[in-house]
């Protein structure tokens, strides 16, 4: 399968690593909802997490193809990258918009691991996925902004040491553009942890450390608003295409684990003495799951060779989230058909990845907001929301 030729060190170190990593330990991580720290701790170790912070700050300073790269690697392996991914995302909107003093604070700690930025508040109960409807209030006072409100899906959250949030500095009513008055903050979470921080952790279907926050009059200092206060919106979506690029690399990733493991299994398979892969019933699902993947991959491709270029990628970087989402998601339901009953069988890591694949239609973004910014941005049709 093809474009393994870009950072074929990178590939070949995550590929080491993720081997000390196999089925058994996903399968007992799932079974005691437990984060996977070694796992974590062996990525930040090796400086995978901090490859595209500049080296100026003890990163890598790689572009973002090296994190497609290192991404897909972590999931084409059968690991999950869903545990410290945010880091590669969430970071750039200090590197785009934080302070000199801000870089200098916590860079340096994020690369060598002995900080951890995980943590992405940004939704709520009430607004869902329209971000300008959030409740969440930060009142300034002096030298700092006291936060009260609440988040929900805020993964990694108990596992992480700083958060970026998203609040509202000014009410909604009191602008004139509901895009207006949000701004973000850079939270130290171990100062305010267990007083006007409370964490409550969510189970889902997936093992997915994922939490709801609830703030009380949170006091964050002035010092770690991040650039200029109200235009947080602008500063999240500009980190928007970067996430999509590196979350379809996960999917192709995903989507390369299920075609191997069906073909291979069709291959090794046999009923009535012969491999179950000589029917065509089972080889046409397999094949079509792979060409859509390799279309998904070419256009995650496109999507971050324009991104590098300088451009804003908004159509790409959208086209290559749902195509490789769509892509993972057909050679997950092709694998689980090849394997029958084994499919569902939790020693096989197949019912494990389908669960964690599913996820992709919904988040970070849902495919149907994905549909819709094609059709207002794209094919010029009115907007509908």
């Amino acid at each position: 399968m093809s474009y393994e030729l870009d950072y074929p060190e990178i590939r070949a170190g995550v590929s080491r690593l993720c081997a000390d990593f196999p089925g058994e330990y996903w399968q007992e991580c799932d079974r005691e909802q437990a984060y996977p720290e070694k796992f974590v701790n062996a990525l930040t170790g090796a400086g995978y997490l901090c490859a595209l912070i500049p080296e100026e700050f003890g990163g890598m300073g790689l572009p973002i193809s090296a994190g497609v790269a290192i991404l897909e690697e972590i999931h084409r392996a059968g690991c999950n990258a869903a545990a410290c991914h945010a880091q590669m995302y969430t970071m750039g909107t200090v590197l785009r918009h934080g302070s000199n003093e801000q870089k200098n604070q916590y860079l340096p700690g994020i690369a060598e691991g002995s900080l951890r930025l995980q943590a992405f508040g940004v939704t709520e109960p009430t607004s869902g996925t329209d971000t300008t409807a959030l409740r969440t209030m930060a009142r300034r006072k002096g030298d700092t902004y006291f936060v009260s409100g609440q988040k929900i899906w805020t993964s990694r959250a108990e596992h992480s040491d700083l958060l970026l949030l998203l609040a509202r500095t000014t009410a909604r009513e009191a602008v004139s553009r509901k895009t207006d008055g949000l701004s973000v903050f850079l939270v130290d979470m171990r100062n305010v942890l267990g007083q006007s921080l409370t964490i409550r952790p969510i189970r889902t279907m997936m093992n997915h450390a994922t939490t709801e926050l609830f703030f009380d009059e949170m006091p964050v200092p002035a010092a770690n608003l991040v650039g200029e206060e109200g235009k947080g919106f602008q500063y999240i979506l500009s980190g928007m295409n970067a996430e999509r690029i590196l979350i379809a690399a996960e999917c192709i990733g995903d989507a390369k684990w299920f075609i191997s493991k069906a073909s291979n299994y069709a291959s090794e398979r046999m009923v009535f003495d012969r491999p179950i892969g000589q029917n065509q019933g089972i080889q046409f699902p397999i094949a079509r799951a792979y060409s859509q993947m390799r279309a998904a991959e070419l256009m995650l491709h496109e999507a971050t060779r324009l991104y590098e270029a300088g451009h804003n990628p908004g159509e790409e970087a959208n086209l290559a989230k749902l195509l490789a989402a769509d892509a993972s998601w057909v050679a997950a339901e092709a694998c689980v058909q090849t394997l029958g009953g084994f499919g569902f069988a939790a020693e096989y890591d197949v019912e494990r990845k389908y669960r964690e694949a599913r996820l992709y239609q919904v988040a970070p973004i849902s495919t149907n907001l994905i549909l819709s910014y094609l059709a207002e941005h794209v094919l010029d049709m009115p907007r509908s929301y």
